[in-house]
């Protein structure tokens, strides 16, 4: 049985996981489309989602915890002013996780994850 086993490991230790998922988070909200694995991409949604959540109500302390998440005070400014009021009446479901086919190397499945809504001349960001 799978009770309580929350989430993938990714074979990397808590510390390298936070950071990974903080570097892919703000990837993510700075280019709106990225490529990554499929595994990294499911456990990206949920980072990314609740985030995106705090955009939505502009209010001192939501903005102080989007900058203890993301530490990237650009991305906080671009999810408060533009993201937030794009998403207001989306009850969550901000990304969308599609299958990109297989890596080269070492056949691992790949996935592109971008924000829905998102402006069409976005360009691709391989975020591996």
């Amino acid at each position: 049985m799978r009770h309580r086993l929350g989430l993938r490991k990714l074979n990397r230790t808590s510390s390298h996981r936070l950071a990974m998922f903080r570097n892919m988070t703000v990837s993510l909200l700075r280019h709106e489309v990225i490529k990554t694995t499929l595994p990294k991409a499911k456990e990206l949604r949920r980072v990314a989602e609740p985030i995106l959540t705090l955009g939505k109500t502009p209010t001192l302390a939501n903005r102080r915890l989007a900058f203890a998440r993301l530490r990237d005070r650009e991305m906080v400014t671009k999810l408060f002013d533009e993201l937030g009021p794009r998403y207001a009446t989306r009850n969550g479901g901000y990304l969308r996780v599609l299958k990109f086919g297989f890596r080269q190397g070492d056949n691992a499945p790949m996935a592109l994850v971008e924000l829905m809504d998102r402006p069409a001349d976005a360009e691709i960001v391989d975020a591996d």
